[in-house]
């Protein structure tokens, strides 16, 4: 059973984020367990202090080596490894939806969470194997990603989610966006839901939902085709779109002409 630990001053965060939804039901099931360390618990004064002043002055306050360290080499031996063991950081390689895939074949993930101005570069350099950030912004702490990489790789272990092919058809599981997604019902002020979703014809189906799948990315994010596995169907669809949205802004420049006589 592979074993999620989490390093933090705020153990009640962790408690919280893991003790509703899908990360709580594979904890149940036994198909995770997620251990939560308490770093003041490592500390070696009265004041149980996890941080001090920056060495060359400066601003804030920076997370002391020695409790990381020492929370780490208490945790309890996970046979089979590889595990790794990740600073949240701003300055850490995003996450993505591959690193949560491959974090979901460790034995054991270790969760580093930073608060304070940062933590000792020792950390980063000498213990954790890896940094990784939510993003290009800044929180005031590690916990929150550490929840998100928690969700997003615990959904990926089998018998996690009731349908099992729901990971499979995620955003991001195969490069591209997720296509839209409606229920009942049919008519909803006003708008309905697309004619092919209703048509029972189940390739029809599929090949609409693989096309809007392939229009929302273009939209929205076409950096991701970079990187995408693309199938014949998947570009002839893309040809599809591009021409489709041709003819659109024809119709609009149509339109405009005849406003403007």
């Amino acid at each position: 059973m592979p074993r999620f630990d989490v390093l933090t001053i705020f153990p009640r965060m962790i408690e919280a984020g893991t003790s509703e939804g899908i990360v709580a039901r594979a904890v149940s099931k036994g198909l995770v367990t997620i251990g939560i360390s308490d770093l003041r618990e490592f500390t070696h004064d009265r004041h149980r202090s996890v941080d001090d002043a920056p060495f060359g002055g400066g601003p804030g306050m920076v997370m002391k080596a020695e409790p990381f360290f020492d929370a780490v080499e208490a945790l309890p031996e996970v046979e089979g490894a590889p595990r790794a063991i990740v600073l949240l950081s701003p300055r850490g390689k995003p996450f993505d939806q591959r690193t949560a895939e491959r974090y979901a074949t460790l034995d054991h993930l270790i969760l580093l969470c930073g608060r304070y101005e940062g933590v000792d570069e020792r950390v980063a350099s000498d213990l954790a194997t890896e940094e990784l950030s939510l993003g290009d912004f800044v929180l005031t702490g590690g916990e929150t990603p550490a929840l998100a990489v928690i969700e997003a790789t615990v959904r990926l272990l089998p018998g996690a989610l009731g349908d099992e092919e729901s990971a499979a058809a995620d955003s991001f599981s195969d490069g591209v966006l997720d296509h839209a997604h409606f229920t009942r019902p049919a008519v909803f002020r006003g708008q309905k839901v697309p004619e092919a979703l209703l048509s029972g014809d189940h390739e029809r189906i599929r090949l609409f939902r693989r096309k809007e799948a392939l229009r929302t990315t273009l939209q929205r994010r076409p950096g991701l085709f970079k990187s995408a596995h693309l199938t014949h169907e998947d570009r002839a669809l893309l040809r599809e779109i591009e021409i489709e949205e041709e003819r659109t802004a024809e119709f609009s420049k149509v339109g405009m002409n005849d406003e403007s006589d």
